[in-house]
């Protein structure tokens, strides 16, 4: 009896000792974060990331705050540019590949216009990460993996939440001409969805003709039921064409925000499809900092999936918090 209760006495004491352990580690990584201290006392290298984005897309500040947080924490030197005209973002990668950064993250949006530059990081030895777009050219262009959504996936996964809303006809928004995510995202919608889908581009760094074109064509056509944007910040612009065109088409958009959030809460917005952007860049940068250290690459050659989920009203108001602090 004696020794089964200091065995017991024991292992109580071992628990409290982890526990009081794990609150410490716990308490020091937070305030390492806190006063932007990193958690690891590997060398201070620099990573890039060059993306597709236009100016004011909130969509690439979630990306960054997943990046930037998890370079803090790596005690990585973080960089990052953009261009929505494809060879300037070109020219953004050749100018990291100038300054011998230590890993790169760069999108293919535009694949064929990034091939060149991205050849050149690999061949002078720079370890690239491929992020968002471009996951079936990822591999071939040489690098280390692909973290993102599968768009054909994600696309086939809308079409499929339209026919079980009882959608019949719908209209695909797509605001970046020669995006192959975009055309895969509508793509995938159309070989899953049994009502009818149209395809409407219009200029994204326009918002008023955005939300001119979408108004127009609900006018035009009262039989659509279903507006699909592509990315967050369309998503409003949508649902005020909706408005003045006296339409009572559901609006659903790829990709959360606060404001997406706040909105399907209300019940403005149908759904929306989350493909998790700060993980895209927290994965982006951690991989980079796992293969500089310890030659670590996941995927197995496949990519590294971070979507596609759909939420819905009830699902937003366990997340606006998270969006609205910029993670979601």
């Amino acid at each position: 009896m004696g020794a089964v209760l200091a065995a017991t006495l024991l292992a109580a004491g071992l628990t409290a000792c982890s526990s009081t352990g794990g609150k410490r580690a716990e308490d020091a990584r937070k305030a390492a974060a806190a006063e932007g201290r990193a958690a690891v006392n590997t060398p201070r290298w620099t990573f890039a990331m060059v993306t597709h984005s236009g100016d004011g897309d909130t969509f690439w500040d979630i990306v960054q705050n997943g990046a930037k947080q998890a370079a803090v924490k790596d005690n990585i030197n973080f960089l990052y540019s953009h261009s929505d005209e494809a060879k300037e973002q070109a020219q953004l990668i050749d100018a990291a590949v100038d300054k011998k950064v230590d890993g790169l993250i760069v999108t293919l949006a535009k694949p064929d216009a990034m091939k060149a530059a991205v050849a050149r990081a690999v061949k002078a030895g720079i370890p690239v990460i491929t992020v968002n777009s471009g996951s079936e050219q990822s591999k071939a262009f040489g690098a280390l993996t692909h973290i993102g959504q599968d768009e054909t996936v994600a696309g086939e996964a809308v079409g499929d939440e339209l026919d079980e809303r009882g959608r019949k006809k719908a209209l695909c928004v797509l605001h970046e001409q020669g995006n192959v995510g975009h055309e895969q995202r509508c793509a995938g919608v159309k070989k899953t969805f049994g009502g009818e889908l149209q395809n409407l581009y219009v200029d994204g760094t326009n918002m008023p003709d955005v939300k001119a074109s979408i108004e127009a064509k609900l006018q035009a056509d009262p039989a659509i039921d279903a507006v699909v944007t592509l990315g967050a910040p369309f998503a409003d612009a949508a649902v005020q064409a909706r408005k003045t065109a006296g339409s009572k088409a559901e609006i659903d958009t790829f990709d959360l925000n606060a404001k997406v959030a706040a909105a399907l809460s209300a019940g403005t917005l149908g759904f929306a499809v989350d493909q998790q952007p700060y993980l895209q860049g927290y994965q982006a940068v951690d991989l980079l900092w796992l293969y500089r250290y310890n030659a670590d690459v996941l995927g197995g050659g496949r990519p590294v999936l971070t979507g596609p989920q759909i939420i819905n009203d009830k699902d937003a108001a366990k997340l606006q918090e998270y969006a609205e602090r910029g993670t979601r």
